[in-house]
């Protein structure tokens, strides 16, 4: 324009604005990347590089950490994820997580974590002075056996600390005499002393109460599962119960198998204004949850009724107003117990010294007879309690809970029989002064 229409140039050059030159802006502000840094800057990291390792490690940890199975790495959606994150990270296959050990980079593989856990929890016991355990032998959904081992000791910094050191493969005959040997070989690898160990917590079978005793060690039964067997113990051999119960399971079962019915609950309930709850089903290890059915059925009976009603192949599962009082009576009874085991079950702060308190409180409040309280309830209760005084009844255990019970500056001697208070004193102080020789 300059050269062949050099009027309108100049008119539409005095008309245009100035501008800053944006080329050379871009240059000063944001330099150009070379092509070298274009390509690395997607080209994946190398095995060996400082990056892939801390990657790598943090997905390790999240696996472990989280439970999550270790195929989830070769997921399309985790792949998703991890380019998102950083493309230039390539995820490592499922084997090396869990099998592979690549000399060069094997610290960020799940087996070399495992193998640092074991030195640093082993390095802590090592400064635990006593501690006590619990053990148990449990199936597998494979109905593979297992014993797991988990000691219980008092920091330097003076918390409450669990670790849970074994979950091991245990396929021979559960003879107590193997399962004998199998705990002690657990303190063995762990470097754990047997004179440190204060006491082991068990449930009662037969088996492995013998395998304490042939190991010569303090057994302290399981709260939590001595009441179970009180309360199976109560509910046993009524017919009234068994019934209640039973209708109970089969009319959860009922609407657990049936979409249509559901739907139809639902609609009931907010008819009559109850809660929208789902009904709960029975875990026959866990007396909490039968307690949780028969309150969830007295809850929702008026929309459970109606149901049931209107289907002529399910009127047989109404519970008559006989099982209502059966399932009244049950739930008065054993409600109040419930709120107990779940405080006697945590692992942040469960604690023996409790045990005797609560065995108070059940005596004098909780599973006392109550006149409101209709027979089946009153006869329920005194099953309960008649069963629990009789297996803490044991001198053995007495002492153990008293000591407990004595230095916890909660309930001091409170619990304590008064014929029995100097003697635990005495105890007391003999044991701080052994402790004090030994330092």
């Amino acid at each position: 324009m300059e050269r062949n229409h050099k009027n309108l140039y100049d008119v539409f050059k005095s008309k245009t604005p100035k501008t800053t030159n944006v080329r050379a802006s871009y240059k000063k502000n944001d330099p150009q990347t070379t092509i070298n840094e274009r390509f690395a800057s997607v080209t994946p990291y190398g095995k060996t590089s400082k990056r892939h390792k801390a990657i790598t490690a943090a997905v390790a940890r999240y696996v472990a950490k989280c439970m999550i199975p270790v195929s989830t790495v070769g997921k399309e959606g985790f792949l998703d994820l991890m380019k998102e994150v950083d493309r230039r990270y390539q995820v490592p296959s499922r084997n090396y997580f869990s099998q592979v050990a690549i000399p060069q980079i094997s610290q960020v593989a799940i087996p070399q974590m495992y193998e640092v856990c074991v030195v640093t929890v082993k390095a802590e016991l090592q400064q635990v002075d006593f501690y006590t355990s619990t053990t148990d032998l449990w199936s597998s959904r494979t109905t593979e056996p297992y014993m797991s081992f988990t000691v219980h000791f008092i920091s330097k910094d003076f918390e409450l600390t669990t670790r849970y050191l074994e979950a091991a493969y245990f396929p021979e005959s559960h003879t107590s005499e193997n399962i004998a040997t199998a705990l002690q070989d657990v303190l063995a690898n762990w470097g754990l002393k047997e004179e440190k160990q204060v006491s082991i917590t068990t449930d009662n079978g037969a088996n492995v109460v013998k395998a304490t005793e042939l190991n010569k060690w303090v057994r302290l039964q399981c709260f939590g599962h001595r009441l179970h067997l009180a309360i199976e113990n109560a509910v046993k051999g009524d017919e009234r119960i068994t019934r209640a119960v039973g209708l109970c399971k089969k009319l959860v079962g009922h609407f657990s198998h049936s979409w249509k019915e559901k739907m139809a609950l639902k609609k009931a309930q907010q008819d009559h204004h109850l809660p929208e709850h789902a009904l709960i089903t029975e875990c026959p290890t866990r007396w909490g949850s039968r307690q949780h059915m028969i309150q969830r059925v007295l809850e929702q009976q008026k929309a459970i009724c109606e149901v049931l009603s209107a289907d002529r192949k399910s009127r047989h599962l109404v519970p008559t107003w006989q099982d209502l009082d059966v399932l009244e009576s049950i739930n008065q009874a054993l409600q109040p117990l419930q709120e107990f085991t779940d405080a006697l079950s945590a692992e942040r702060d469960v604690s023996v010294s409790c045990v005797k308190p609560v065995l108070h409180v059940m005596n004098t409040s909780l599973l006392a007879a109550k006149d409101e309280d209709s027979d089946l309830t009153k006869c329920i209760k005194k099953k309960i309690l008649d069963y629990m005084n009789t297996k803490y009844d044991n001198p053995a255990t007495q002492e153990l809970l008293d000591m407990a019970s004595f230095v916890d500056p909660r309930f001091k001697a409170g619990y304590i029989s008064s014929d029995k208070v100097l003697n635990i004193k005495a105890r007391v102080m003999s044991e701080i002064e052994s402790i004090f020789i030994l330092l």
